[in-house]
């Protein structure tokens, strides 16, 4: 790759891989720190990413920089692909491993069949309501504001499209899948649901983002392999 200052400025979409426990802001952050350093830009020098990903997931996060941050909402309204794993049997209040299991429920009537049939009926436009855990703003504050205030707040339920749900592997109390899907749908919310749909409870326990429209987590660098490529520019 044959990068100056200007072609940043001019604008790159980078795909990176979000390693586990970051967040998408450090992704982001870390980026923006090597690329001044490197090449002296200003505080004016343009840098975000096109979709956030949880701390607790891994995966493609798509950073633009320079003129090319005016991409960020047509990348951010295309397809998006996961991969992942929910725990049946049990919840939490955050759907996924932030929180301790607040509840438990009987996995013996799950069966492979139930499974498959059910992940079908959740195929198409569906309304799905946000975590409490979440970045969304309600009377001023983000919901997980609210929630660890322990304020219970009314959520309003959204449409959303899931194109594909597929079950990739089943080891109860585990059940891996692949998923893709609209700009918005929560994938916390659908382990959530999909648990409830199966009589029983659901939460999620692993989430990789692997594609967002044509872009796929395979083209991506790992943000310390980014950093690495620019120090490396400059000492050559």
């Amino acid at each position: 790759m044959s990068w100056t200052a200007e072609t940043f400025k001019d604008g790159q979409v980078l795909l990176i891989d979000k390693p586990l426990t970051w967040s998408s802001f450090q992704a982001v952050n870390k980026l923006k720190y090597a690329l001044k350093r490197r090449y002296q830009f200003s505080k004016t020098f343009k840098i975000g990413h096109a979709g956030t990903l949880d701390p607790l997931a891994t995966g493609l996060l798509i950073i633009c920089t320079g003129k090319f941050t005016k991409k960020i909402p047509e990348i951010q309204g295309q397809t998006k692909e996961y991969t992942g794993t929910i725990t049946v049997g049990a919840t939490t209040p955050s759907y996924d491993l932030e929180t301790e299991v607040d509840a438990t429920f009987p996995v013996n009537h799950i069966t492979e069949d139930l499974i498959r049939a059910t992940a079908q009926t959740f195929e198409g436009e569906i309304m799905q309501k946000p975590p409490v855990f979440s970045a969304i703003k309600k009377d001023g504050k983000r919901l997980y504001e609210h929630a660890r205030a322990g304020e219970e707040v009314e959520i309003e339920a959204r449409k959303t499209t899931i194109y594909e749900f597929e079950i990739t592997r089943i080891a109860l109390p585990e059940i891996d899948f692949r998923v893709t899907c609209s700009k918005g749908t929560y994938i916390r919310s659908l382990a959530f649901d999909f648990g409830k749909a199966l009589q029983s409870g659901g939460h999620l326990t692993a989430l990789r983002r692997t594609k967002i429209g044509e872009y796929s987590v395979n083209e991506a660098l790992t943000p310390d392999d980014f950093v690495a490529l620019v120090s490396k520019k400059e000492s050559e």
